[in-house]
């Protein structure tokens, strides 16, 4: 039964239009942040940028190298979306991308994980059976069917994406609406729009409508009856997340991601009029079945148990950020920050008060205040920089951060020697002071934030 589920061959017209799509939009996206100037924002300004804990050998290229990084990465992206070398040119830019993700967080964006995840999903499908310069070479690559486990892996992730996107909404700050709230506040001068989405009732709209979107678009896709008005609210969902916050190519890979949803023949109708439309029902058991089983599960079990770590961890997650990455909690709160580092110079017995902003870029400076990991990867970084001068420090952190609108409090114990501090990937850190966040709610505030 499982072999029938998952190997009966189907139509392969959306997973081929879908590859086209995806290789654009993807040379568009590393092509983009050469000229929006992203790259030298993120990854050019600041003395050193903040990766992920234990990757410190990922350092983005010296002068202007990250630039012809993405000039290279965008090159790969045409070579996908013409299906030309496709497994190696789809490797490289996932590899190329996971890098630079895993190398940098004043940036960070679930959308880049998102994307990160997909180029390695995509590098094991067979999208360049069709249309394709490597079909084209190699006639006998060419094939007009796949296995159905395309369509399951593919939708399997959105489910999970979306699901979780959903259910993390389901707090105190969102219900209210006072999470969008705050949001929108940035958006008061978009022409048109603006006023409307400074009063309350958008804000409920867009509070509710996250959460059931989110929750019911995927089910609403896959029955028959539903769809077509599923996809007419994607279209304006996602459409007012490109105008509205303004996030790059994800809305329109979003939209994409509906060719799986459609008969194989509507797709093979409106896009490959040329091509033959597969209409048999082969079950087809290839050798690696087992391997290729055996991998999709423990990466879906991943998949599925890493966003619910932070319900292990001590304190809330809005608070600490631990098991905020990696798990789909989308926009979810704003947090402002006013921070100081106090050296105690154990040699010299100075003490002095760090200029921190002297040393970041204006990105990391907005957001180092509210991430503890950023904080105690700072610390580290200063302790090295003395201790290459042969000079025993200790560091202090004072600390004050305002999630939402709630009470300011203190992030870090301002008693912890914050330089010889150790960090816990997997658990809780000690020196995080504990939160109140359930009991300190205040009234609406002019003061923005920042989030991510």
């Amino acid at each position: 039964m499982i072999n029938k589920w998952l190997y009966s061959r189907v139509d392969n017209s959306a997973l081929i239009v879908f590859r086209v799509i995806f290789g654009f939009l993807i040379t568009l996206e590393a092509w983009g942040a050469i000229a929006t100037g992203w790259i030298r924002r993120t990854l050019m300004e600041g003395d050193f940028t903040f990766n992920f804990i234990g990757l410190d050998f990922l350092q983005p290229l010296p002068g202007n190298g990250m630039l012809y990084y993405y000039g290279v990465m965008g090159l790969f992206g045409v070579l996908i979306m013409l299906g030309f070398k496709y497994r190696l040119s789809t490797v490289a830019y996932g590899l190329m991308w996971a890098s630079v993700y895993l190398m940098q967080k004043s940036s960070y964006n679930n959308h880049y994980y998102l994307l990160m995840l997909l180029l390695g999903i995509m590098a094991i499908l067979p999208a360049n059976r069709y249309f394709s310069i490597d079909a084209w070479r190699n006639p006998n690559l060419k094939s007009i069917s796949m296995p159905r486990w395309v369509y399951i892996v593919i939708i399997a992730q959105l489910w999970i994406v979306y699901t979780y996107a959903s259910v993390a909404k389901f707090y105190p700050d969102w219900l209210d609406a006072s999470v969008p709230g705050l949001l929108m506040r940035s958006r008061a001068d978009y022409w048109l729009v603006g006023d409307i989405l400074q009063q309350k009732w958008a804000h409920y709209c867009i509070a509710y409508m996250g959460i059931l979107y989110d929750g019911l678009i995927i089910p609403a896709l896959l029955w028959r009856r539903t769809r077509k008005f599923a996809f007419f609210i994607s279209i304006f969902f996602h459409l007012f997340n490109s105008i509205i916050f303004q996030i790059g190519i994800f809305p329109y890979l979003s939209l994409a991601f509906i060719l799986f949803f459609f008969p194989p023949k509507t797709i093979q109708r409106i896009f490959l009029k040329k091509k033959e439309f597969y209409t048999g029902n082969e079950i087809i058991l290839p050798r690696y079945r087992k391997p290729v089983l055996i991998l999709f599960t423990v990466y879906f079990a991943f998949q599925i148990g890493l966003p619910l770590r932070h319900w292990f961890i001590k304190d809330n997650v809005l608070w600490t950020e631990e098991g905020h990455r990696l798990s789909w909690r989308m926009m979810l709160r704003s947090k402002s920050s006013r921070i100081h580092f106090t050296v105690d110079n154990k040699t010299t017995g100075k003490r002095i008060i760090i200029p921190y902003k002297d040393m970041l870029s204006r990105k990391q400076g907005r957001a180092i205040g509210s991430k503890p990991d950023m904080i105690w990867q700072f610390c580290q970084r200063l302790r090295k920089q003395y201790e290459d001068k042969g000079e025993d420090i200790a560091i202090y952190v004072n600390s004050r951060v305002r999630v939402n609108n709630h009470e300011w409090e203190t992030l870090i114990d301002p008693d912890v020697d914050m330089a010889h501090a150790k960090w816990d990937y997997f658990g809780h850190n000690e020196w995080l002071m504990p939160s109140n966040l359930e009991d300190s709610k205040q009234a609406d505030s002019d003061e923005g934030g920042s989030f991510d």
